[in-house]
């Protein structure tokens, strides 16, 4: 990705709901498809026109559609330059969400949209150098809501360009595109051609994954004020990195298996890669996990004003 398809190219969209196939011919070529809207399926595809398409389900007749972006997408229009990378981050518990872009021409934009009322809330935008190949929105807060410590709203955005490092933009409700972030080393294998943000070490907290043209994998982990580091040597640093024997084109992370643990799926120019957790360090880790678990409940059950003992109708455990 991106791909690009020849003028009047044939596009099919599978309908999950009564499962047909549709083809429309298209006279642009086009570069990316994005499903999106929190409410109902839409597909976005971006075209050399340059502009994003909308293709919405009409119901009564069983198809999809095309209709104007900016009555679902407002924030996706007067675009100057081919999209290649679009993402569509719903915030949860919210009638909002954040859509990223990242341009042939290098521009990149960040909107926060109200769903409702289709109201472009804030829209920031900065331009780099050379085409951006991957702009992904994500939290880097811990997924876990406590009644303690809220889930604050923490956006960042990690933007991936073929010419330049890789960064993130942290904060983007409070400081949009002003706190930049360097992936230190995203620049020195070849273009980065794909990324992806997941919790790969099983803490709770999402990494940073860059893959490159230059056979590089490399992950990174944000140090923030709960490293106890100083405030000037905070930020991402590199966890691991591992080699291949071809460009790298795509990733995913998805439990290939079935046995509960998510394996992560590299595709390269030669073929797939699976790379796999230990199963005896991740049975490790769930056992300390549970007596962690079993420890906080015990200390929770001994506070002043619990009961020391079962009630009435109460039988001991064993």
């Amino acid at each position: 990705e991106p791909w690009k398809q020849k003028v009047s190219a044939i596009l099919r969209l599978d309908s999950s709901t009564h499962g047909l196939c549709h083809t429309w011919a298209l006279d642009f070529s086009a570069f990316r498809v994005q499903v999106g809207n929190q409410l109902e399926t839409v597909f976005l595809l971006s075209g050399n026109d340059p502009a994003i398409h909308l293709y919405k389900e009409n119901e009564g007749l069983h198809q999809f559609e095309e209709q104007p972006v900016e009555n679902l997408f407002p924030e996706l229009t007067n675009l100057t330059s081919s999209v290649l990378w679009l993402d569509v981050h719903n915030l949860p518990s919210t009638s909002r969400r954040l859509s990223a872009l990242g341009c042939q021409s290098g521009y990149v934009r960040v909107a926060h949209v109200d769903q409702r009322s289709q109201e472009v809330l804030q829209t920031w935008t900065i331009l780099q150098d050379g085409p951006i190949s991957r702009v992904i929105v994500f939290s880097l807060s811990a997924p876990e809501e406590t009644r303690d410590r809220p889930q604050r709203e923490d956006y960042s955005v990690l933007v991936a360009s073929m010419l330049e490092p890789a960064v993130v933009y942290r904060d983007l409700l409070s400081r949009g595109l002003e706190d930049q972030l360097l992936l230190p080393g995203s620049d020195q294998f070849d273009s980065v051609l794909c990324g992806l943000v997941t919790d790969v070490d099983l803490d709770g907290r999402p990494e940073v994954l860059v893959a490159t043209y230059g056979q590089e994998l490399l992950c990174y982990k944000y140090l923030g004020p709960e490293s106890g580091l100083p405030e000037a040597e905070r930020g991402f640093r590199l966890l691991w990195q591992r080699g291949f024997s071809s460009p790298l084109l795509a990733m995913a992370h998805v439990d290939l298996t079935g046995d509960g643990l998510r394996e992560l799926a590299v595709v390269s120019l030669k073929g797939v890669h699976i790379l796999q957790h230990s199963l005896v360090q991740a049975s490790e880790l769930v056992l300390s996990r549970l007596r962690h678990q079993v420890q906080q409940r015990k200390h929770q059950s001994q506070r002043p004003g619990d009961r020391a003992g079962p009630g009435p109708a109460e039988t001991p455990a064993s």
